[in-house]
């Protein structure tokens, strides 16, 4: 089975789907992060700094990472995320803005040439990114918004991006018509509630996934771009 573990920024996909990859022995995949990628391809800017056309082919890689990703796998497995959320996130800054902080407390952003442009070039992203999603996933578990986001300094959302991301997602999904279930509560509340839906047989027990998970969660380098740049350099 390939499935995808859904839901916008800090609901929680990360270490959900950590936790149920070694619940079931399913192995897990993901897209390389915007903190690993901006060093890389746009150095020493931050995220909130970038413009349209950077934006443009900063997911673009994301998305071409996820299938890479995903290919190595043939057997099945979990993804924290999928290519139907990196067009999404691009598609909400059309309402919001490229620097959606920036309009944080406007009802709506200016339509400029460059983002008639970016919204143009969004549309035609959403044909191979849906076209994949759809030939990629068999189901789709979504963790709904239930506590609020965490400000880690580096990415520019707020709550209004949050919830205009989650709308786009589940419509795109209904649009799909690709099975999903909507997954709440406590780590160990959805890793129960999962299992009983797919019928998975566990590889062990719901406490060691978890610790197993936040101790590979505790390995993630968090820092953000500008930090991880030296590195790079080096």
């Amino acid at each position: 089975m390939n499935l995808s573990i859904s839901g916008t920024y800090s609901v929680g996909k990360t270490l959900t789907s950590m936790a149920l990859a070694h619940l079931t022995g399913i192995p897990r995949t993901s897209a390389p992060t915007m903190r690993e990628l901006l060093p890389i391809s746009l150095p020493g800017k931050t995220l909130e700094e970038c413009n349209g056309a950077e934006l443009i082919m900063l997911i673009t890689r994301r998305i071409q990472g996820r299938a890479v990703a995903e290919s190595h796998l043939p057997n099945g497995f979990i993804s924290d995320g999928s290519a139907l959320h990196e067009w999404s996130y691009a598609t909400v800054r059309v309402k919001v803005g490229i620097n959606p902080n920036e309009s944080v407390d406007l009802d709506n952003v200016e339509m400029t040439d460059e983002v008639r442009f970016y919204a143009e070039v969004m549309k035609q992203i959403a044909i191979p990114a849906k076209q994949h999603t759809k030939q990629s996933y068999d189901a789709f578990v979504h963790l709904p918004i239930e506590f609020p986001i965490v400000e880690d300094g580096h990415r520019p959302v707020n709550e209004r991006f949050r919830q205009l991301a989650e709308e786009l997602l589940l419509k795109t999904l209904e649009e799909l018509e690709i099975p999903v279930h909507v997954v709440g509560g406590t780590i160990p509340e959805r890793l129960a509630k999962i299992v009983d839906i797919f019928g998975f047989t566990p590889a062990m027990s719901i406490e060691e996934a978890i610790d197993r998970a936040e101790d590979e969660y505790s390995k993630i380098d968090t820092r953000n771009e500008l930090e991880r740049l030296a590195d790079v350099a080096a």
